[in-house]
Parts: structure tokens; sequence; C-alpha cells
């Protein structure tokens, strides 16, 4: 199983950018899906979460400017970031519970991470 991430780049202050990511492989279900950014600390911090039946979660930063939603049929969740600041440089990492394999075991995915630049 693995996740594949698109939709970085580099975009000016207030600008907007969409981010997908593609769950593959041999998958029985995927659960919680959700993204994380890592910027120039070391820590890596949840921006948003979405359940199965769409239950959302959002860290404060990204609340009222990011909207997190999926497609369970393509097993893909976005992120739709608007009004994008410097602040929000960042790798962006996209990570999900997925029910995998024949014997339907458990496993905590991460996808490969993608960049996202806001500056003038």
């Amino acid at each position: 199983v693995q996740l594949v991430e698109s939709g970085g780049g580099s975009v000016q202050p207030g600008g907007s950018l969409r981010l997908s990511c593609a769950a593959s492989g041999s998958i029985f279900r995927v659960d919680a899906m959700s993204w994380h950014r890592q910027g120039q600390g070391p820590q890596r911090e949840l921006v948003a979460l979405i359940t199965r039946d769409g239950g959302t979660d959002y860290a404060d930063s990204a609340k009222g400017r990011f909207t997190i939603s999926r497609d369970n049929a393509k097993n893909t969740v976005y992120l739709q970031m608007n009004r994008l600041q410097p602040e929000d440089t960042a790798v962006y990492y996209c990570n999900a519970d997925v029910w995998a394999g024949t014997d339907r075991t458990d496993l905590e995915v991460w996808g490969q991470g993608t960049l996202v630049t806001v500056s003038s």
C-alpha cells in the first residue's frame, strides 16, 4: 500500500493550492485520512483530518482557510488551501489508516511529502 501526493508548488501570499493524495495497493478499506506538515522545525504537525464518514478536524492555523475532503471510491483525500501565507511553507504529508490485504491488516501509511512554498 502506498500514498502518492500531488499538487504542491510555489504560490504568492494570498494564493491557493489544492493537494491530492491517492492510496493504492491491496486495500480493503481506508479509514481516517489526514494531512500533516513539517516546516523549519523538527515537529510534524497535524493540519487537518477527515474520517471515513466525513467528520473533520483542523489545526487552529488551518481553520477558515483550508478544507479537507475525500472521495472514498477513489481512496483519495484532498486539501484545498486558500489565503496561503509564508508561514504555511512546509512539506505536506498525507497519512491514512488502511485495512490492507486479504488478511485485512491495519496499517498506518505515510506519503512521501509534497513541498508547498509561499513567497513573494
